[in-house]
């Protein structure tokens, strides 16, 4: 994934040797710590191995802020862009992304208590107003998509299904000796959201910001303008649409940042989920014929050179061949990992005369930070894991059209109907 999102912001690790007995204990001493919905994965305590990774609620690239307080903002900002693919069979595929659908019916198999207004095309929209908006929804419903560390510890956030933390007090609190040091402002509901509305443009201005090259960096999967810039079911899209405007601006992301990194590494979903289906059950049959040639095709790795030139075929030219089939796969897989990485951003203060050109810094009214961008969650998507993929997304589409679409005004999907001739008769009264 480094080919995609560089060098400076994906860590790949080092494998070390543990002790077996160490980790034993280790293990039994976190299991009374970890979530309910994860006790049933055991760590594994007999290869003797793990993997050493830096903490990236600490600032990855700068020693200096070292002995300052640290705030981390984790985001996962899940899955940009609306299907292009005309192997999509559902119309409402193509005007609401998967995000939005998603949760109707994460909501009805009671994963969270009500959706979330936040929506994955506002965020990666480049535009400041639709990114300020779908930041202040995470604020107020982050799930298991937004989270905030302060010295490492989480402060606002979701341990798990049901422990959140979502106070904007508290949070309000816990940042204003970030951005608000000399204790000038009064404290208060005004206080709570001036404090939010920081939080929301400082991040906003870490994630636009250009960050190192990537080999994939050039590597344009579709022209964004091809698939729909906006999501129907977004709240953002939705008040305009009441207050009459139809256009929702899309001032683009640049090229250099990593949301935009992010959206090209998961526009390699050239073909859908329902076009890809197909060409992973020809590779299936094939490994039934040939299990042997299993690892010549690289299923499981190894995730090497030859391995990356392959992805870099867009062609959508079906030759009927395994080896296109295969290239498909694989690519979906890299867009799979893209649609579920969580990007870190590290923030800690610093005066002006320890600022400089080398180091990246955003500014608000009343301070300045230095910050360090990292994605993670970056293992590869199992091969495996296609067949999943297939029957949730109808699971997700067929619970949206019945139970959502079906009972939404159709006085409202009329408002989107552009350039319609009609006329306005008047009436005495």
């Amino acid at each position: 994934m480094k080919q995609f999102f560089g060098e400076n912001y994906v860590h790949h690790g080092e494998i070390i040797q543990l002790p077996l007995d160490f980790v034993r204990q280790l293990c039994l001493k976190i299991q009374p710590e970890r979530p309910e919905c994860r006790c049933d994965k055991d760590m594994d305590t007999l290869s003797g191995y793990a993997m050493c990774l830096p903490n990236l609620t600490r600032l990855q690239t700068f020693r200096f802020a070292e002995h300052r307080p640290i705030l981390c903002i984790e985001i996962k900002p899940k899955c940009g862009f609306i299907p292009f693919s005309s192997h999509v069979s559902q119309e409402i595929k193509h005007k609401v992304c998967r995000y939005c659908m998603h949760q109707h019916l994460k909501v009805a198999n009671g994963k969270w208590k009500r959706p979330s207004k936040y929506c994955p095309l506002d965020l990666f929209s480049g535009n400041k107003q639709r990114m300020h908006f779908a930041l202040k929804s995470l604020l107020q419903e982050a799930q298991n998509n937004l989270k905030i560390f302060k010295n490492g510890e989480l402060i606002y956030g979701c341990k798990d299904d049901q422990d959140c933390v979502s106070d904007w007090n508290e949070l309000a609190r816990h940042l204003k000796p970030f951005f608000f040091p000399s204790n000038g402002l009064v404290s208060g509901p005004h206080c709570t959201r001036t404090i939010v509305k920081e939080l929301i443009h400082v991040i906003t201005m870490a994630l636009l910001s250009s960050t190192d090259t990537c080999r994939a960096g050039d590597m344009k999967t579709v022209p964004i303008s091809q698939g729909r810039s906006y999501c129907e079911a977004s709240a953002f899209n939705k008040e305009l649409v009441r207050n009459g405007k139809h256009k929702l601006e899309n001032s683009g992301l640049p090229r250099g940042c990593l949301l935009y990194k992010t959206l090209q590494a998961q526009m390699l979903d050239m073909l859908d989920i329902e076009g890809l289906y197909p060409l992973y059950s020809r590779v299936e049959q094939y490994l039934e014929e040939f299990p042997e040639e299993r690892s010549t095709l690289q299923i499981d790795g190894p995730y090497n050179e030859a391995f990356y030139e392959k992805l870099l075929d867009l062609s959508l030219e079906d030759d009927g061949t395994v080896a296109f089939a295969l290239t498909k796969v694989q690519q979906y897989r890299i867009a799979m990992t893209a649609k579920d990485c969580s990007i870190m951003i590290a923030l800690s203060p610093c005066l002006q005369d320890e600022c400089s050109e080398q180091r990246p810094v955003v500014l608000t009214s009343k301070s300045r930070f230095t910050f360090s961008v990292s994605v993670l969650d970056l293992d590869l998507k199992p091969y495996e894991s296609i067949p999943h993929q297939y029957k949730l997304d109808g699971e997700i589409v067929n619970y949206y059209l019945k139970n959502v679409q079906a009972k939404e005004d159709p006085v409202m999907s009329n408002l989107f109907k552009e350039n319609e001739d009609c006329t306005l008769v008047l009436h005495k009264v």
